[in-house]
C-alpha cells in the first residue's frame, strides 16, 4: 500500500461508512480477527473482537451504539503514515448530534477530539486504538458515546 491507500482506507472507507451509517460496509474495512481498542481517560479498557469469545463484545456493537444514537460527522483529518510499518493515525474531529431517539438526546451536541492508530494487514485494519478526551473539564464527563454502556 502506499500512503495515499492508507488515508483511502482511515479516512474514505472507515471513517466515511461509519459516518453513513454503514455497519457492515465498516466491518469490511476489518479483518477477521481484528481487535478494536477504546480509551477514555481513566475509564476502564473497553474491547471489542471481530472474532469474540463467550463474554466478549463483536466489533460491530461499537458502531451499533453509535451509529443508533448519533449522526456523525468526521473532519479536519490529519494522518500520519508510516507505510513500511503498516501503520497509520488520524487525529480529527467528530461532532455527535444525538439522534431524537436516543437516551442521550437532552445533551446536545457533542465534538470531540480524537486520535485513532490503525495497524493494517493487506488492504484491512488489523487493530485499531480509539483515544478520546472528555469534552468536560476536568476529566467529568456524563457521555459516554463510544461504546460505553449508560450507568
Amino acid at each position: 500500500m502506499q500512503h495515499h491507500d492508507y488515508i483511502d482506507l482511515v479516512e474514505n472507507r472507515y471513517f466515511g461508512m461509519v459516518a453513513a451509517g454503514d455497519i457492515a460496509a465498516t466491518s469490511r474495512c476489518f479483518t477477521a480477527d481484528a481487535v478494536i481498542t477504546i480509551l477514555h481517560g481513566d475509564n476502564p479498557l473497553r474491547i471489542f473482537k471481530a472474532a469474540p469469545g463467550p463474554s466478549e463484545v463483536h466489533i460491530s456493537e461499537f458502531w451499533r451504539h453509535l451509529c443508533g444514537n448519533f449522526a456523525v460527522r468526521f473532519d479536519e483529518f490529519e494522518h500520519l503514515v508510516d507505510a513500511a510499518a503498516h501503520r497509520c493515525s488520524a487525529i480529527f474531529r467528530v461532532t455527535l448530534a444525538p439522534k431524537a431517539t436516543s437516551p442521550y438526546f437532552t445533551h446536545g451536541v457533542l465534538t470531540l477530539r480524537n486520535c485513532n492508530f490503525f495497524w493494517i494487514r493487506g488492504l484491512q485494519i488489523e487493530k485499531m486504538l480509539v483515544y478520546y478526551a472528555s469534552p468536560q473539564p476536568g476529566g467529568a464527563s456524563s457521555m459516554k458515546p463510544t461504546g460505553y454502556p449508560q450507568g
